[in-house]
């Protein structure tokens, strides 16, 4: 498993983050719902503007508590209870409003980041793992969520405050206001400096709760054999290392952001104390009514509040512009296969002739091993051709360059003359269908698992696909036949049944190409000849390139191509090849003991 420091996989990504201009990335997907802003927004003015109208009503209050009228102070009371109706109502709304349009713009970015990483090629998923993905699209979202479902609100409204009631006091009293504008140096140096220590652990801390989601998951997914191997202690060792330094990066950004607020609150609350105890002489020598210096009190009160609360929020929005960056790298990946721009058409109807032309393929893990060395090879329509040879022939890497997962580092791969490169995958795609070596089940029933071949087919066409593939007796006998439920990877099936679900739903897809990975190397005998006999009709007047081990599976193929080393080292019939006694005959007398006799 893969347990290399991710905070130091990103560290020159991480220096070069923009900061909370990150957050801009947003933008697009808050834009489509401006009329859900622009309310949230007048709810948030109109909100800040209660606060800031109640301390002048106290101010009134105290300065009329000696009036003749008391019908005035009732008067000034009741303005006060019906401010504190227009402040509930304008701040249920403004949480309604901001709520939404948080939940709304999260659930547009999971869409397209799933969207995105749902079609990119296995170039992109050789670098990261699927764990580190999901957390991205899981852990980083909520961040977002936390910030555009309140941070932003409670930051714009917090802004408005401290601007507002910073204006009231220089109205209230220029003299103390000017006092307190000398403190705001002061409290803004540790929240910058601070700011960008606090940023740089955010995003080490989401890059380790990523890491620590992929090794969860890797260990997850393959949970019968870390048992069967007695690995769960090492499992555990390794999953509790990046869980804990995951939280000590949580547990230095905790720190960072408690003694940020800390400095914050002394400095300005100091400051406050200072300033009040000059306006009570104030007051004692008559420059200043107790109504005003309650105002000024109340409104230095609220400014500090809102200056505690946006070094708070700034900690949360640091987060969030990480998040946001590790979101927008996966939107922008580049992936290595592309769609050309002015995609080129296949002639109609497809013949299924597959053409490769002095191809020369690496993989993007392991450039320096050639996995096919200058391969030319013409597969005719209608031609069943088996791909033989070793391990590492290269067998495998023709079906994945024929379904264009990788593009060859030389020469081109063609259907029917057409080279891929020049078409949409899916326009080519939709005319190959695939029985893979390991066969995926989903999480779904069994008709849901053979529609997914054709997801158009009716039921009646998924039991005959069933029937042709010999699953359908094994999938009548389930407790709830085609409409049970198959458990996450098919944890229900034995590996035959899985197979014979996969070549139902190949046989589905109805397509004149048809690559069979292996198909057949999970059966036993008598479901392999049952198989074997539903593969030869499929395969009547279809391309179908076969890729196997066991040469028994092959025997009947029109052409056996004998790979090694990524080259063809031999081609023709079984029997022809036995003759030449290379290696094909090498092969044959492993896998038949009696010899070559024996054929």
């Amino acid at each position: 498993m893969a347990h290399g420091n991710p905070a130091s996989a990103v560290a020159e990504e991480r220096d070069k983050s923009r900061k909370l201009g990150s957050l801009a990335a947003l933008w697009p997907y808050m834009a489509p719902y401006k009329a859900l802003i622009v309310a949230a927004t007048l709810a948030l003015i109109a909100t800040a503007t209660v606060s800031l109208t109640l301390p002048m009503a106290v101010r009134r209050v105290i300065d009329n508590f000696n009036a003749q009228d008391g019908a005035l102070l009732d008067r000034y009371f009741l303005a006060a209870l019906g401010f504190a109706g227009l402040l509930a109502i304008g701040t249920a709304a403004r949480y309604a409003l901001v709520t939404r349009l948080g939940e709304r713009v999260v659930a547009d970015i999971r869409k397209a980041v799933f969207d995105r990483v749902i079609g990119l090629s296995p170039v992109f998923y050789e670098r990261i793992m699927t764990g580190e993905v999901l957390s991205r699209i899981t852990t980083d979202t909520t961040l977002i969520l936390s910030v555009i479902g309140s941070s932003v609100s409670i930051a714009l409204r917090n802004m408005l405050i401290f601007v507002g009631g910073l204006a009231l006091m220089l109205l209230t009293s220029a003299k103390l206001t000017a006092l307190v504008l000398l403190l705001v140096p002061i409290v803004i140096v540790p929240i910058l400096t601070l700011g960008r220590r606090l940023r740089k652990l955010s995003r080490e801390n989401q890059d380790w709760i990523a890491a620590s989601s992929g090794n969860a998951a890797e260990a997850l997914q393959a949970v019968q054999t870390v048992q069967s191997f007695t690995h769960e202690a090492i499992s555990r060792g390794a999953f509790a290392e990046v869980t804990e330094k995951s939280f000590d990066a949580a547990r230095r950004r905790v720190w960072v952001r408690a003694l940020m607020t800390a400095i914050v609150i002394f400095l300005v609350f100091t400051g406050i104390v200072g300033v009040l105890w000059m306006g009570a002489w104030d007051v004692r020598a008559g420059n200043m009514s107790p109504g005003a210096l309650v105002q000024f009190v109340i409104y230095s009160v609220m400014v500090a509040g809102a200056v505690a609360a946006l070094s708070e929020i700034f900690g949360e929005l640091q987060r969030a512009a990480g998040a946001t960056e590790r979101l927008v790298e996966l939107l922008h990946t580049e992936d290595a296969i592309t769609d050309p721009a002015r995609p080129a058409t296949l002639p109609a109807p497809v013949r299924g002739e597959i053409g490769f032309e002095h191809v020369q393929f690496s993989y993007p893990s392991r450039p320096d091993v050639s996995a096919l060395a200058d391969l030319d090879l013409t597969i005719r329509p209608g031609e069943t051709v088996a791909l033989v040879g070793p391990s590492g022939a290269g067998k495998t890497t023709i079906v994945q360059l024929i379904q264009r997962f990788y593009d060859p580092d030389a020469g081109r791969v063609t259907l029917d003359g057409v080279a891929l490169d020049t078409l949409s995958r899916d326009a080519f795609r939709k005319h190959i269908a695939l029985v893979p070596q390991d066969p995926v089940i989903f999480a779904a029933s069994a008709r849901e698992n053979i529609r997914f071949g054709r997801p158009d087919a009716t039921d009646a066409e998924i039991e005959e696909a069933a029937k042709a593939a010999a699953a359908h007796g094994f999938v009548s006998a389930l407790p709830e036949g085609y409409d049970t439920y198959l458990g996450e990877r098919g944890v229900m099936l034995s590996g035959g049944q899985k197979q014979r679900i996969a070549i139902a739903r190949a046989i589905l897809r109805d397509a004149p190409v048809l690559l069979l990975d292996e198909a057949t190397s999970a059966l036993d005998a008598e479901s392999e000849r049952a198989v074997q006999a539903a593969v030869d009709r499929l395969a009547e007047g279809r391309t179908t390139i076969i890729v196997a081990h066991r040469l028994a599976t092959v025997k009947k193929a029109d052409r056996i191509i004998v790979m090694d080393q990524g080259r063809v080292v031999a081609q023709g019939s079984h029997d022809a090849l036995v003759a030449e006694d290379g290696l094909y005959a090498r092969l044959a007398r492993l896998q038949f003991t009696d010899g070559i006799a024996a054929e």
